[in-house]
């Protein structure tokens, strides 16, 4: 159970094969969610450190995706 609350905005993040994860805002700045995941990781201050982050939880070598704002 996440006690995050989202407010509205998402960013769903596009690799090579498609759709790895997303990133939403929440009443405390951005979480995301990788495809595989079963709950939201922690909050982070701003939408580029949430990037930053989703971008480490993938296999070590992925390249950057590209983000949409949804």
């Amino acid at each position: 159970m996440s006690d995050t609350t989202l407010t509205g905005h998402t960013w769903i993040a596009m690799g090579p094969a498609g759709t790895v994860g997303w990133i939403s805002t929440t009443s405390g700045g951005y979480t995301f969610k990788l495809v595989s995941d079963t709950s939201e990781r922690a909050v982070y201050p701003s939408l580029e450190v949430a990037k930053s982050a989703l971008h480490a939880s993938l296999i070590p070598g992925s390249d950057w995706p590209e983000f949409r704002e949804h």
